[in-house]
């Protein structure tokens, strides 16, 4: 079964489903949610993209970032892919959300509503090695020194989400 994003309005009305690529490559307003996690430090976890997913391959983001399935809230979904990437249960806490339009390479775009939640982590993890290669945590001084340096090593959407994560402090 092909994965499929809900479709909404700017104020999070329901207009249908579309395939997951096709969304992607129409640029249409879909739902979402971004995970931020910190560990006891103040250190931020990031995911590397698996080398063989269709957009970003091989790139850093943040903890998790995926599509809340119909019916679903966006805690459910941000919980259930927590677990289906990292093989983890988090306490996560809603941050703020926001609307934003992003190219990703090979002619997609992300157009998303995303709700942000942050939470802290410290422990074993189990990758999904079809989704994640590695993972790691970052102080935030590193990771700006990082993003200045090598931008390119970093996804899209994390950049533009990061940056309204910092307003919200």
């Amino acid at each position: 079964m092909e994965e499929q994003v809900v479709l909404i309005s700017e104020n999070d009305e329901v207009l249908g489903l579309m395939e997951k690529m096709q969304a992607h490559v129409n640029g249409v307003l879909h739902r979402a949610f971004s995970v931020f996690l910190f560990n006891s430090k103040g250190e931020m976890l990031l995911q590397k993209r698996a080398d063989h997913k269709y957009h970003s391959p091989g790139q850093w983001t943040n903890a998790v970032c995926s599509h809340p399935r119909i019916n679903e809230t966006y805690e459910e979904g941000a919980r259930r892919r927590m677990m289906e990437e990292l093989g983890i249960e988090a306490d996560i806490h809603p941050k703020f959300h926001f609307i934003y339009k992003a190219e990703v390479g090979n002619d997609l775009w992300e157009h998303e509503l995303d709700h942000v939640f942050t939470g802290f982590y410290e422990g074993d993890f189990r990758l999904n090695e079809e989704e994640v290669s590695e993972v790691r945590y970052i102080s935030m001084e590193e990771l700006d020194a990082e993003l200045s340096a090598k931008p390119d090593h970093f996804t899209e959407w994390f950049k533009i989400i990061l940056d309204e994560y910092k307003h919200h402090l």
